[in-house]
């Protein structure tokens, strides 16, 4: 007898095969990681040679410039482009926001809150945005949208195979690894950014997806159009001993320019919003304002990757590079005040290099020696401001080595970055991107799994109660609840509403013999306000063990449904909550915090 297979069947049979293989396979794994990754390059590259083609198209840019490097720009296209895409933006936003107005996710909060889960139309929708924000000048990078791209597309493929919630976040990575590395044609550092940033610490069994994921994305950008670096260094560098200490100034010096790009930023969405303007003409109000900065300055539009090599190949004099400092710091805090879409990464490296360079300067005015440091001193400041920024030190180090394939440069850039994060991390407690989480009052300060806790309730822990009327007597209690394991009777009226609760011990007490006959059991109920509701996590209940001296709470329906429908006890609640930390700290070596310590 023939067998017809139909597609069906084809589908329930992949499904086995992804149950079986894909779930509980390590090299299947890594296989898809290294396939997915080499699509998300593909990915990025289209996205960067569609913003190359608007910026060409808009700014009427000669072949092979880059927008932030401020060569032949038109002052008619400068003064207009910028606010009529932040227009353009605005009415985007009212089309989309008309059908589709839920928050995105991005990966960090995603591996955070949601166990890996993001939504990949979100992601687009969040792509397609940073592209016209990037192409109507606004002083910001792409990353967002490379990562965000790349992060979307793992996420999406790791829920259809319905992969575990810790496979899913190292998806989450490995997705967010591929596309920083086929940006930045970095593929150690787009390793780390996602070891840093969006899974919060290094796991050696993490290592290969995230791992392959990134050599592959940079791997395919390589063979197909070449992407050139952020930054080329064309001349040997030598670093003395005794310069090692001077950045370590320049980092406790760059800590305070991170801080204020960060804090103004938000003071500037507030600004924005007090405007009497609707939503959606914010982003042309600023992009106007970042407009009337780039007729001195137009290398503050776009991302700065071009200005990064314009510093690097002709460094400008001290008067104007301050100038210009000031001015990439303003239009980039005005353009993601004002609503535009885009990254911090592209825009901090400019800042830092453009602050290395000053320091640099300075330096040479007081000790002339100091002038074959200069190119030096550029790549601490932008490694030191850019992990104050972002919250990836280890990435800027490696950044730095890739580029410069300078093992006594990154050793110097490895001074400014540490200086410079403990600084941020001790003062302000925060990244970039966890600061927005906090002004938005998300309790996220890392991309450390904590979603967990909201589904480890009590609700999932307790277990039924025993509950007795109020009018019960003393005798018929002793009768139905005999010594031994039970140790907590609830206490309710007519209507079920809880009233208090019963050590068992005191039911049988026998100081209560004389006055037997006489006593029910609301006489021996206590501690009437003392309950849990099955919403609270874990921690939560904790918490309400310590503060009242107690090992067992009821557990009610809601604050206004005081039905008792559970018992929790504090050894169960801590045994659980142990179990869960222990399975999710199995191996992991942590990294530095992209925010941690001090809290606002």
């Amino acid at each position: 007898m023939q067998v017809t297979w139909k597609p069906s069947r084809w589908w329930q049979a992949g499904n086995v095969f992804t149950r079986r293989n894909l779930r509980n396979s390590g090299p299947w794994l890594i296989f898809l990681c290294a396939v997915l990754g080499a699509g998300i390059g593909l990915v990025v590259v289209a996205l960067h040679e569609l913003v190359g083609l608007l910026h060409a198209a808009a700014f009427h840019l000669a072949p092979g410039r880059r927008l932030s490097a401020g060569i032949g720009l038109a002052r008619f296209s400068v003064l207009t482009v910028p606010p009529l895409g932040g227009l353009g933006l605005g009415l985007f936003r009212i089309a989309v926001g008309r059908w589709r107005r839920r928050e995105i996710v991005d990966p960090i909060e995603a591996n955070a809150m949601r166990g890996g889960q993001m939504s990949l139309l979100d992601s687009a929708r969040l792509a397609l945005t940073t592209v016209i924000s990037n192409a109507a000048g606004a002083s910001v990078g792409m990353e967002a949208a490379y990562s965000q791209m790349g992060s979307g597309l793992l996420s999406r493929f790791g829920q259809v195979v319905r992969l575990r919630r810790r496979d899913l976040r190292i998806f989450v990575g490995a997705g967010a690894a591929a596309a920083i590395s086929a940006a930045f044609n970095a593929p150690l550092a787009g390793a780390f950014y996602a070891f840093e940033l969006v899974l919060g610490s290094y796991n050696a069994a993490t290592l290969a997806q995230i791992a392959v994921a990134s050599m592959a994305g940079s791997l395919v950008v390589r063979a197909l159009v070449r992407i050139e670096p952020i930054f080329h260094v064309h001349m040997a560098i030598g670093v003395p001993d005794w310069l090692y200490a001077v950045f370590a100034v320049l980092g406790v010096a760059a800590a305070p320019l991170a801080v204020g790009t960060m804090r103004l930023v938000a003071i500037l969405e507030v600004s924005f919003r007090r405007l009497p303007l609707p939503a959606w003409l914010r982003p042309a109000a600023g992009g106007a304002a970042v407009s009337l900065i780039a007729l001195a300055f137009p290398q503050v539009l776009g991302s700065g990757q071009g200005a990064i090599q314009a510093q690097l190949d002709a460094p400008w004099q001290l008067a104007p590079l301050a100038g210009l400092l000031i001015a990439k710091v303003m239009a980039s805090a005005l353009s993601i005040g004002a609503g535009f879409r885009g990254g911090l990464f592209s825009s901090s490296l400019l800042m830092g290099c453009l602050f290395g360079e000053l320091a640099g300067r300075l330096a040479t005015l007081a000790v002339p020696a100091m002038a074959v440091h200069e190119t030096t001193f550029m790549l601490v400041g932008m490694g030191a401001v850019a992990a104050g920024i972002i919250g990836a030190p280890v990435t800027m180090v490696l950044l730095a080595l890739e580029m410069t394939g300078s093992f006594p440069v990154s050793l110097a850039v490895f001074v400014g970055v540490v200086v410079c994060s403990a600084i941020v991390r001790h003062t302000f407690g925060f990244s970039f991107s966890t600061w927005r989480f906090h002004l938005r009052g998300m309790p996220i300060t890392g991309a450390e799994d904590v979603g967990w806790l909201a589904e480890l309730t009590v609700g999932r822990l307790m277990r039924p109660p025993r509950v007795v009327p109020a009018g019960m007597p003393l005798s018929q209690l002793r009768a139905e609840i005999p010594p031994g394991p039970l140790r907590t009777v609830f206490v309710v009226d007519a209507a079920g509403d809880y009233l208090g609760r019963i050590d068992t011990a005191a039911i049988h007490d026998p100081d209560l013999d004389d006055a037997l006959p006489g006593l029910v059991a609301l006489d021996l109920a206590s501690h009437r306000g003392q309950y849990l509701l099955p919403n609270h996590e874990v921690r939560h209940a904790l918490g309400r063990f310590l503060e009242w001296v107690v090992e067992e709470l009821p557990v009610l329906a809601a604050e206004t449904d005081r039905r008792p429908i559970g018992l929790l006890t504090e050894p169960y609640a801590l045994r659980r909550y142990s179990q869960e930390l222990e399975s999710r700290a199995g191996g992991a070596i942590g990294m530095p915090e992209p925010a941690g310590g001090h809290r606002e």
